[in-house]
């Protein structure tokens, strides 16, 4: 991670499901909710710090169901008492503010908060400026710490910007996800670029999207930083796309990545007493 007080402790945030991946695409991915908690649990049996959660309807098409979401927040806590509990926020296929929001009331630990609107391949995920500020006030009026997710370089600015008006407060957690085609690609110039803008007291991971997840994971743990892995970003282990991804065999080739660095899992717990579990869970 970018924070210089653990430089060998490596944050891993698992991402099981994401909105894309079908059953479809790849019988690996997790759709139920019972399918999302066994994984989670599973790679948390492994060593994973953070678990990025999405739910899906039944058919499999993403949802944002508070319902859903305590079900597996309540399978997951079962399971792994100490995880720091990720929920999704995302309004790419539902924009409306309460339904984007209805997962904050959970109280999670964090929330992703996805600081711009961007362009995928097929789509595109609208962030206005009062959605971002609207989800960061309720996350804070709940305790949940906001995961700061930025697919290019002005998502980091405005984050800054969020931090100098003190509409985020820290500790603070960024994801920097590479590969999408209108944002960072996957190389060191805009890797290098971002971590300069950002912080060295901050924890930071990095994501690779698609053929490119193992070639960031790669270069997230030599560079002491934290890494998101799951089949919501890709659902291939190999970038010649001959063998489909398991999310354990995932976390089992990251904590492979961590030994020959010399680094260690940074666990769970102490991760989440620096401040990332839910604020008001902690006080009350």
């Amino acid at each position: 991670m970018k924070n210089t007080t653990y430089p060998d402790k490596t944050v891993i945030n698992f991402c099981p499901t994401g909105m894309v991946p079908t059953k479809d695409m790849t019988p690996f991915v997790a759709i139920t909710p019972s399918e999302i908690i066994e994984q989670t649990h599973e790679a948390y049996e492994v060593g994973i710090t953070i678990a990025h959660l999405h739910v899906r309807e039944e058919d499999g098409t993403p949802t944002y169901h508070k319902s859903m979401y305590r079900e597996i927040f309540e399978g997951i806590r079962k399971h792994c008492p100490d995880l720091v509990i990720c929920g999704s926020s995302s309004g790419r296929n539902f924009p409306e503010f309460e339904k984007r929001s209805e997962v904050i009331e959970l109280m999670p630990d964090m929330c992703s908060l996805t600081l711009s609107s961007l362009n995928f391949v097929r789509q595109a995920s609208m962030n206005a400026p009062d959605m971002i500020m609207s989800l960061a006030q309720k996350m804070n009026d709940f305790g949940v710490v906001p995961e700061l997710e930025c697919f290019d370089l002005g998502m980091v600015n405005y984050g800054k910007y969020l931090i100098s008006k003190k509409i985020i407060e820290g500790p603070f957690y960024w994801n920097l996800l590479f590969g999408n085609i209108a944002g960072f690609q996957p190389d060191f110039s805009h890797i290098g670029l971002a971590l300069k803008e950002i912080p060295d007291d901050h924890f930071v991971s990095l994501a690779g999207l698609g053929d490119y997840q193992l070639p960031i994971s790669m270069a997230a743990v030599a560079m002491g930083l934290g890494v998101r892995i799951g089949i919501e970003d890709s659902i291939w282990w190999d970038h010649k796309r001959e063998r489909l991804s398991k999310n354990v065999d995932l976390v089992k080739r990251t904590h492979d990545l961590i030994l020959m660095a010399g680094k260690e899992l940074f666990s769970a717990k102490e991760f989440g007493e620096l401040g990332f579990y839910n604020r008001r869970k902690v006080t009350d």
